[in-house]
């Protein structure tokens, strides 16, 4: 009898799998399917983490921590000369506008050593509206700035005295065309005075004078 006994356990528990068999059955196989796909899918594409802009940037501004986040992109999505170190780009000065979620590169930016020499300033990117008037001048130059209203209601007037010019960004850098006339050049000026500076630039002729 004691033999009987230990089998029914064992009874039990065959009659429970034959009851199950099917969804068991139905369970591997669908397990099986799911590996076979998992081991037949493509892998995915591969991404670099590049930084971008976190808000809109205006020219200018010296780029905080917060101004930009990290984003992953296709390489082929990726421009040239591409931020991938956050200190490539914190502390630097951009060159020109940067809208939210776009790429920053080292040709948006500006090196904050070109600012060493000149203590209270900022840099300011100006766009001369002659760019043939650009390739006559270099980085060092010292000029005036002169303005004058498009819609000639106001005469001309100075802008800007005797400041440096710190950057000149190459013409043609994929960065750096938005379809507006003209070429930029940077500049460094006061401090107080940047944000106004760039507010009369941006709506006014301007042309350059100086003497080397």
């Amino acid at each position: 009898m004691k033999p009987l006994r230990l089998l029914r356990p064992f009874r039990r528990a065959h009659r429970r799998v034959l009851l199950h068999r099917r969804p068991l059955a139905a369970l591997t196989a669908g397990g099986a399917v799911l590996a076979a796909l998992q081991v037949a899918a493509p892998p995915p594409p591969p991404t670099v983490a590049v930084w971008t802009a976190a808000r809109d940037l205006p020219g200018g501004e010296t780029v905080e921590e917060a101004d930009v986040s990290i984003t992953r992109l296709s390489p082929a999505s990726v421009p040239d000369r591409a931020v991938d170190e956050l200190d490539e780009v914190v502390g630097r000065t951009l060159a020109a506008p940067v809208s939210r979620g776009e790429v920053i590169t080292t040709l948006r930016t500006i090196h904050r050593g070109l600012l060493h020499g000149y203590p209270g300033s900022t840099a300011v990117p100006l766009r001369i509206t002659d760019a043939a008037v650009v390739d006559l001048l270099r980085v060092g130059d010292r000029i005036d700035v002169v303005v004058a209203d498009p819609d000639g209601r106001t005469p001309p007037r100075q802008l800007l005295e005797d400041v440096p010019v710190v950057a000149i960004p190459q013409a043609g850098d994929g960065a750096l065309t938005d379809g507006a006339p003209g070429r930029l050049v940077v500049v460094a000026v006061s401090t107080e005075s940047a944000s106004a500076v760039a507010a009369s630039a941006a709506t006014s002729i301007l042309i350059p004078v100086w003497d080397r």
